[in-house]
This record gives structure tokens, sequence and C-alpha cells, in this order.
């Protein structure tokens, strides 16, 4: 296909991509109140007439002239982006499919069926420990303060967890795609598993804000667990891969085993006069095709 082709058909690609962001965007102004409602709803907004006081409670609130704008505009255009990903993510794929090997293509599949159900699990479990987080932070508020927080402030904290969450229960997958690919052994990622668990783990403490164990432990649980499914993946994998290729495991600097067993050679065929010892004339007196001088 000629370049002019190409960026035809990336433009049109585009052009649907941000016609289906456009659209969900639309949408999510009409209900842009049920959607700050619905992710502000892990914090415990004070009761109407009721003061904020010390870390019982907190009053979300818009904190410049030009906040509820940008704010509904921002919490829009994401929920465009996420809403409408199925259709983006299939443009960018019906683009670059074509130029990729069936096996690259299986690959691919495969990557994308188990990405999007993990991203959703740890977005869940995100949306699930954010009333802890809240409440914790909270409550780290002094006797005789007001709790005013801005509606921004929230929706960002919500969405970074969200976004953390989901990519942090992208790694074990990522694992196994470097195991299939033959980049990343199974054996080496077992070797790991001291360094990986307290990478997680320490990972967990910082990036959530509570300073109890419940956000760390939410969090790093269930990626230790699925690390140790992929090691499982991948060293079965391995022993698959070395049954059928004896060599897969080899590095490049190791040679391969050589099979040295002697194999039998066949005789050649003789020629019909060294076969039959028959001439004529002069070479009468040969034998096997040799002059008999004996």
């Amino acid at each position: 296909m000629p370049l002019v082709e190409h960026l035809r058909e990336l433009r049109n690609r585009l052009a649907k991509g941000l016609l289906a962001i456009a659209a969900v965007t639309v949408v999510a102004l009409v209900y842009s109140e049920e959607l700050m409602q619905f992710l502000t709803k892990s914090v415990p907004t004070c009761p109407e007439h009721v003061q904020s006081n010390g870390g019982n409670c907190a009053i979300v609130s818009f904190n410049t002239l030009m906040a509820p704008f940008s704010t509904t505009i921002q919490l829009s255009l994401t929920a465009g982006l996420v809403v409408a990903s199925p259709v983006w993510l299939y443009q960018l794929w019906a683009f670059i499919a074509p130029g990729l090997h069936k096996h690259e293509k299986k690959y691919t599949y495969a990557f994308v069926g188990a990405a999007v159900p993990l991203f959703a699990a740890g977005a869940y479990l995100a949306y699930l420990i954010l009333p802890v987080s809240v409440k914790v932070l909270i409550s780290l508020t002094p006797e005789g303060s007001a709790n005013i927080l801005s509606l921004g402030d929230v929706l960002d904290f919500t969405l970074r967890m969200v976004l953390v969450f989901g990519l942090a229960f992208e790694l074990p997958l990522v694992l196994v795609m470097l195991n299939l690919t033959g980049v990343l052994s199974g054996r080496r990622m077992a070797r790991w598993w001291r360094g990986v668990i307290m990478g997680v783990f320490i990972f967990g403490a910082v990036i959530t804000p509570t300073t109890d164990p419940v956000g760390m432990l939410a969090l790093a649980g269930p990626i230790t667990i699925l690390y140790l499914a992929a090691v499982g993946f991948s060293l079965l994998n391995d022993k698959r891969r070395a049954r059928a290729n004896p060599d897969a495991q080899l590095g490049d600097d190791e040679a391969s085993r050589l099979d040295l067993t002697p194999e039998p050679v066949a005789a050649a065929p003789a020629l019909p006069e060294q076969a039959t010892g028959e001439s004529d004339g002069a070479r009468s007196h040969r034998l096997n095709g040799y002059d008999d001088i004996t």
C-alpha cells in the first residue's frame, strides 16, 4: 500500500476514535453531577447544617470561580477516554494488525484479553479501599480544624488511585508475555522472588496514602499472588518448550550438544566392468577392472 493510502487510513481511524470520545464526553457532560457524586462517595461528607470539626467529616467545595467548569470538563473528558476506549483501541489495532505476523497477532489477542479484566480488577479494588484511605487521612485532622476539600483534588486522588491499582495488576501479565517471547525464563523469575515481593510491599506502602497496613496489604497481596502465578505459568511453559526443543534454553554463548554417533556409509556401486571383469581386446586379462599381473 502506498504511503498516501496509509496516511489516509490513519486519518480515518483517528477521526472515528475521536468521534467516539467526543460522543461519550457529551453524554458525560449531561450526567456530570451524577458522576461527581459517584466518585466522591468515598468522602465522609458532613450532613446539612453540620460544621466540620476535626476528623469526623469533610465539606467538599470549589475553591475558585473557574473550578466548577474546569472540573466538569476534566471529568467528562476522562469518562470519554475510558468509556470509548474499546472503540479507539480497536481502531488502533485495525491500523497496525495488517503488519503483524500470525504469532504476533496471537500474543496480542492474549495480552489484551487478559489485560482488560486485570485492570478492571485493580480499579475495582482501589474503589473498594478508597473509603478506608479517605477516613484515615481525615482522622489526622486536629481538633478545632475544619476539612474543606476541593472537589478537583478529590477527583484527582480517586482517579490516581484507580489508575495506579489498575496498572499495578498488569505487572504479572508483562512477565508472562516476556516469558512467552523468550526474553525472560521462569527459573530467573523464581530466583528474583525475594526482591520482587519486597519491592511490591514497598511500592504498596508508598503509593497508598494511608498510615495503616490495610491499603498496603490490599495492593501488595493480590500482586504477590499474581506474581507467583506468573512464575508457575512460566516454569510450565519453559518445560513445554524444552520438550519441543532441547536447545531452547541455551544462552547465546552456549554450544548445543553434538551428536557424534557414527553413521554407516553405504558403498558406492561398482562400475559394470569392475563388477563383472568383462572387457574386450587388450583388457581381457583384467579382473574387477584392474590388471592381473600375478
